[in-house]
């Protein structure tokens, strides 16, 4: 079994998933958009270039995504992508990455847990939670 996040984007996958592949240094592994897909004659005409599903891999994960089909767009709320790294100055710099254009939710900055962590929510809606290199706790 497999569990990965699935986000969702209004016209904005590409350029996310492209943005995240650079910043978290991933490989997008499949995109399609609505016009490629099997089902492109029964996609509005202004969705026919959006993202119809695009799979990015990071590491041994995998982060999803698409742009909703008309209607069905909704900002994202009650959940976070959590990314960590034992390389704390990386996800330093990741973190100041994916809030750049965006919202800082607390500055990136040691905690009793985490040589690192920052929370965020990028220029495209999507919140983050980023660690670096864990402490021993007790």
């Amino acid at each position: 079994m497999d569990v990965a996040p699935y986000l969702s984007f209004d016209g904005t996958c590409a350029e996310a998933f492209d943005f995240y592949a650079e910043v978290l240094g991933g490989t997008i592994e499949r995109r399609m958009t609505y016009g490629e897909s099997p089902m492109a004659e029964h996609a509005p005409e202004s969705h026919r270039d959006r993202i119809l599903h695009v799979s990015l891999l990071v590491g041994a994960r995998r982060l999803m995504g698409a742009d909703a089909p008309p209607r069905f767009f909704s900002r994202p709320q009650g959940f976070s992508v959590a990314i960590s790294d034992g390389d704390t100055a990386r996800m330093a710099a990741v973190f100041d990455r994916l809030a750049q254009g965006g919202t800082r939710m607390t500055d990136f900055a040691p905690t009793f847990w985490s040589e690192g962590f920052g929370m965020c929510i990028d220029r495209f809606g999507t919140p983050w939670i980023v660690n670096g290199a864990e402490k021993p706790l007790g």
